[in-house]
């Protein structure tokens, strides 16, 4: 007597999906939230930054092409704009990097009680960059702010912040790296986590010091958190806005303006939609420049 063969049950592909339909499955809605909140927003940026449209003129858009990127090869105020947003970013990610760096070694430290250290690396971070550029603004104060109140007990003359451009953009730089290297701090303090202890204990064996630690065992192990922080810094620094606008409202002149500030200026006092969005595509095919530049970085380091 022969024994039936069981029955195959056929199973439909989504009661059991192969490896590659249940990737496509779990991805799908994360790639649909994707393309709704970033991928159609720069499109329509695109699409925008190619019609003359503002809407004090009461006419409909117009198709205009590159236009309005040509019109900013004459327009002074783009390239100062643009000049003051480079100057910013070069000197606070800089700045911002060294103080964070600093400021996650000592909270590093084998204190008895770290989480006060570590808390106060979250107060300059959470506070709103708004805020932080009126407090600093009232910091630096030429008649009653703390700046020039220490200076004159050190013995110098007060210095006049705002009314000189100089001094101003210094003013903007020092609130920023103030502002921005408890970020780089955290994430720095987070790398420094992983490194082993025990890398430490075998140095101090083999006599290095300190300082030898530092450069050859802290450094190159904080090399990726190091650069992770860098890409979000360098990117958030091409785009300021809030310090400056609230401390000096791009004064005096328009010598502390931002590109941020500008395309502000353009799409919500000038309600200039095209040239504006012509503007921030600029902003944003620089921040990917840059972001391209560091993933090569990392790249050619990793080979």
């Amino acid at each position: 007597m022969t024994v039936p063969e069981p029955r195959r049950i056929k199973s439909s592909w989504w009661a059991d999906p192969g490896d590659r339909v249940l990737a496509v499955m779990l991805l799908a809605p994360l790639s649909i939230l994707v393309a709704l909140i970033i991928v159609y927003p720069v499109l329509r940026l695109f699409q925008s930054s190619l019609y003359n449209h503002s809407l004090t003129s009461g006419v409909p858009a117009e198709f205009v092409g590159l236009e309005n990127f040509t019109l900013m090869l004459d327009d002074p105020t783009f390239w100062s704009t643009l000049w003051n947003t480079v100057l910013i970013t070069l000197l606070t990610v800089p700045g911002a990097l060294v103080v964070g760096l600093a400021m996650a070694l000592m909270a590093n430290l084998p204190f008895k009680r770290k989480w006060p250290v570590r808390l106060s690396l979250l107060i300059p971070w959470a506070l709103p960059l708004a805020f932080a550029g009126l407090i600093f603004a009232w910091f630096f104060h030429s008649e009653y702010g703390i700046v020039n109140d220490v200076l004159r007990r050190l013995g110098f003359g007060t210095v006049i912040w705002f009314n000189s451009p100089g001094w101003a953009m210094t003013a903007i730089c020092l609130t920023i790296i103030w502002k921005t290297s408890s970020f780089i701090a955290l994430i720095l303090l987070a790398g420094l986590q992983t490194i082993p202890r025990s890398l430490y204990e075998a140095a101090e064996v083999d006599g290095a010091g300190k300082l030898r630690q530092f450069f050859e065992i802290t450094l190159p192990l904080l090399r990726p958190a190091i650069v992770v922080a860098l890409i979000f810094r360098t990117i958030t620094a091409l785009q300021t806005f809030d310090i400056p606008y609230t401390m000096t409202a791009g004064g005096p002149g328009n010598s502390t303006q931002t590109l941020a500030m500008y395309i502000h200026q353009n799409t919500v006092s000038f309600l200039d939609i095209g040239y504006g969005s012509a503007l921030a595509v600029i902003m944003f095919l620089l921040s990917m420049l840059v972001t391209i530049i560091y993933l090569r970085l990392i790249q050619a380091k990793e080979r």
